[in-house]
């Protein structure tokens, strides 16, 4: 006979959230690594849960009530990130800085770029693709191509390849990882 110790079946379930180390942590207790399955499990959880149950989990996690009106999927993915965070580690406040002010830039409907590589109004952008000529014309509230509107390079060059690619970059307004490279070595 086995010891209960090595049996899967003797160990206990407590259909519950499992217990993950606070938020902030501090630099002599960080937070500690989950094995991937015990993660997975606690995420395949909340699926599961009713509604109630969620709203009970997050006043735990963030300590705040959920947000009136969020869905119950959206709130089951807030509470899977959690989850996340406090048994891997959370983001890097430079990189929290980053996604905020990128989302700045879409809620004011900004380009999907560095908008000092934005080109001025009126400018015509060309690109040759398979033997096509194509030509962007940039105004004020976006591009137009094929004598349509669109908010988005991205969206335009997709349209013309037929497959993801960076707008910016398909139409030679960002600089490639190599080319800078290189620039700096020179000086």
């Amino acid at each position: 006979m086995k010891p209960a110790i090595n049996d899967p079946s003797a160990r206990q379930d407590t259909g519950g959230l499992s217990s993950v180390p606070s938020r902030g942590g501090d630099r002599n207790n960080p937070p500690r690594r989950a094995a991937g399955t015990e993660l997975e499990r606690d995420i395949a959880r909340l699926v599961d849960q009713p509604t109630q149950d969620l709203r009970l989990a997050w006043r735990q996690l963030p300590r705040t009530g959920p947000p009136p009106g969020l869905s119950r999927d959206l709130m089951i993915r807030a509470l899977a990130q959690q989850l996340q965070e406090r048994a891997e580690g959370t983001v890097s406040p430079a990189l929290r800085r980053r996604l905020r002010s990128l989302a700045g830039e879409f809620d004011k409907g900004g380009a999907s770029f560095d908008p000092g590589t934005m080109p001025k109004t009126g400018t015509m952008l060309v690109r040759q693709w398979r033997g096509h000529t194509h030509t962007v014309l940039v105004r004020e509230d976006g591009f137009e191509y094929e004598g349509q509107h669109h908010c988005s390079l991205t969206v335009i060059a997709e349209r013309i390849t037929g497959a993801h690619w960076s707008g910016p970059r398909f139409f030679g307004l960002t600089k490639r990882a190599g080319i800078l490279a290189g620039a700096e070595a020179g000086r």
